[in-house]
C-alpha cells in the first residue's frame, strides 16, 4: 500500500443559489475587481493508503457521492498525488 493524497473540491452547480459566493463578489467589486462569476467551494483533504492512485481516486470518489457532496446540487473534481 502507498500513501496518497485525495483532495475533493465541492462546489454548487451553475444555477444553483450560492448566497456566499454572491455576497463575496459584491464586495470584492466594491473594492475594485471586476469579475464576471465567483462561486464558493469546499476542498477536502483525504490523506489514505491504497494500491494505486487509480484506488484511491475511486474511494474518494464514493466518498464524495455518498457524503461529501450531493450530486443533486454539486459538482466536483477529485485530484489525487502521492501523499508527502
Amino acid at each position: 500500500m502507498t500513501a496518497f493524497t485525495a483532495t475533493v473540491t465541492v462546489r454548487l452547480k451553475r444555477g444553483v443559489l450560492d448566497p456566499e459566493a454572491e455576497t463575496t463578489q459584491r464586495s470584492l467589486e466594491r473594492l475594485g475587481f471586476d469579475l464576471n462569476d465567483l462561486r464558493s467551494a469546499d476542498v477536502f483533504e483525504l490523506d489514505l493508503d491504497a494500491d494505486s492512485a487509480e484506488d484511491a481516486a475511486e474511494r474518494a470518489e464514493e466518498m464524495a457521492e455518498r457524503l461529501l457532496a450531493n450530486p443533486t446540487i454539486h459538482d466536483y473534481d477529485i485530484e489525487v498525488t502521492d501523499a508527502e
